[in-house]
């Protein structure tokens, strides 16, 4: 009944990649390093089956960040100077490369992913694409000189690449877009219209994801200072309710987001989150559960999907399976609580 996927990244194997931590360095170089990321991939499109997930995807194991996986193969960004720059509204300090010049697209960034993940799985698949103001609060900007017109321009590049992973078989093509946190007025105003660019003209499912980051000390040390709620969601779910998009992935668990917002997203699947990435331990299925029963007091059955909070690329990967084992085990335990309709 309750359709089980991930929000995105899963744990690189050791012999691909450095392990635990969100931005490791490759293990290997040239033609060996691609065809690695190809056999990890193989690797995490078998280990999502094994768990019984319904939705697969890639895990980004071709992708050293989930934003500059897709900048590398973008022409007007300078990654040989890269500038330390706060990002997330200053939660934490990156190296980041710089915009320098009018954006393009070298060709496909994606298409060996995709069309090994449509070949090696007969279910529904999924593929992550980071939202165009998360990839501009990413980038130090020394060419547009304009928010807003960067993100267009960024939109512009991930319509070509969606359109592209569209052909190739993708089901469900998402848009990451944590920046709507931090940004809410901007994500009203300008954001949603800029992630409705990037999604133009797209006929396969389409999704956002919208959490609280990854499971590291800096965004874990960013939500104490939150408050007793979380109420960032409730500034831009109104504007994706009215938008094209069809899927919205949200932290749900372990989170202090009022449920009850859920309910401004009526019309639209939600992708609930049921996992939590920024702990160890291992949910049980009736745990699983039980958050799934709380989303139903807003969410229709129909429209409910069930999700982990964000992705687990930090992640050990022992904990990372265990937890998906988990996802998919407390669906099936909700599907049979609430029985057939």
């Amino acid at each position: 009944m309750f359709r089980t996927t991930i929000a995105g990244s899963l744990p690189k194997p050791a012999w691909l990649a450095e392990t635990h931590k969100l931005w490791p360095r490759w293990k290997a170089e040239g033609a060996e390093l691609q065809r690695a990321k190809l056999d990890a991939t193989l690797l995490w499109i078998k280990l999502q089956e094994d768990a019984g997930l319904d939705v697969i995807g890639d895990g980004e194991m071709s992708r050293q960040h989930f934003v500059h996986g897709f900048l590398e193969q973008v022409e007007g960004i300078d990654f040989v100077h890269k500038v330390e720059m706060g990002i997330r509204a200053d939660r934490y300090k990156a190296m980041v490369p710089q915009v320098v010049a009018p954006l393009a697209l070298r060709g496909r960034v994606h298409e060996a992913e995709a069309k090994l993940l449509r070949a090696h799985t007969t279910r529904k698949i999924k593929f992550t694409l980071p939202g165009p103001m998360t990839i501009v609060d990413t980038v130090a900007d020394r060419h547009y000189g304009d928010r807003v017109r960067l993100a267009m321009a960024f939109a512009e590049l991930l319509n070509q690449e969606a359109l592209a992973l569209q052909a190739d078989g993708v089901d469900v093509i998402q848009f990451d877009e944590p920046a709507f946190n931090v940004y809410m007025d901007e994500a009203a105003s300008w954001g949603v219209a800029a992630l409705e660019r990037a999604a133009q003209g797209l006929r396969c499912t389409t999704a956002v994801h919208i959490c609280y980051g990854y499971g590291i000390a800096a965004n874990v040390d960013w939500k104490k200072t939150l408050g007793h709620e979380w109420r960032q969601y409730e500034r831009v779910f109104p504007a994706l309710a009215r938008s094209v998009i069809d899927q919205v992935s949200l932290e749900c668990i372990h989170s202090h987001v009022p449920p009850e917002l859920m309910a401004l997203l009526h019309g639209k699947d939600v992708m609930v989150g049921v996992i939590d990435v920024a702990s160890d331990t291992v949910e049980t299925p009736e745990e699983v559960a039980d958050t799934i029963d709380t989303a139903l007091r807003w969410v229709p059955r129909q429209h409910l999907l069930a999700c982990t909070n964000c992705g687990m690329a930090p992640m050990d990967r022992d904990v990372a399976l265990a937890k998906l084992q988990a996802l998919a085990r407390g669906a099936a335990l909700a599907g049979q609580r609430h029985g057939p309709g």
